[in-house]
């Protein structure tokens, strides 16, 4: 599994490969935002795509060389494409799991395999990790969308009364389903709540979605009304 920007690399990859290995299956992974090899196999000819932003700039090619599209049109199996939270959950896991830092590009191909782009069941996989040349700032962003994308830090907007002890029921029925409350923003004058009601946006730290869903399912019991959860 190889990233594809303007299609050097998978083009090299491919032809070496195939040509030693014949039965071997290339798959390119691309950004959804700039799937620039993808387009280009589906109309027959290179094309220029409209610029986008991607957290995989460096593989944010809007055109495909003339030469890496016909080998790659004749040596690679498929191309699929990745979006931009399956990309920062492939570098949160990738630092996690590998200790590796990885730049968006780089970890197209793990976005590719974690996410079921492409069937793998009873093969060997190999995947090019191809690059670090990642901004520490983004880095940080990045960690906190992939946590998001891995269900382990989530957002809950619940309607509560606006009384004393209200907030702390709320807060103690979070803390007995096993999340720690991040951050509590609360919002009297604004949306659609009654008076004497106040909505409260909770951050919370999650262990994945199936844990989310059964603290939505015990706040809907327990007759809170939740707004948004996710």
């Amino acid at each position: 599994i190889v990233p594809v920007g303007g299609g050097g690399l998978i083009a090299g990859v491919a032809l070496a490969l195939k040509t030693l290995l014949p039965k071997i299956h290339i798959v390119g992974v691309q950004a959804e935002a700039v799937p620039s090899m993808k387009v280009a196999l589906e109309r027959g000819a290179p094309a220029q795509l409209p610029p986008a932003t991607t957290i995989a700039d460096g593989i944010a090619v809007r055109a495909v060389g003339a030469l890496p599209f016909e080998l790659v049109r004749r040596y690679v199996d498929e191309i699929v494409t990745v979006n931009e939270r399956e990309i920062a959950n492939a570098v949160l896991l990738l630092l996690e799991i590998e200790k590796t830092v990885a730049e968006g590009a780089a970890a197209v191909p793990m976005a590719a395999l974690v996410n079921k782009k492409i069937s793998v069941a009873g093969k060997n996989v190999g995947l090019i990790v191809s690059g670090g040349n990642i901004d520490m700032n983004l880095i940080s962003r990045i960690i906190e969308t992939g946590l998001v994308q891995d269900g382990r830090l989530s957002r809950f907007a619940i309607v509560i009364s606006d009384r004393p002890g209200s907030l702390a029921r709320l807060a103690q029925r979070v803390a007995d389903l096993g999340a720690n409350i991040l951050q509590i923003t609360h919002s009297r004058g604004f949306g659609q709540m009654a008076i004497g009601e106040t909505e409260v946006e909770l951050i919370l730290e999650t262990a994945g979605p199936e844990h989310i869903e059964r603290i939505y399912s015990a706040l809907t019991a327990d007759k809170f009304k939740i707004k948004n959860a996710g």
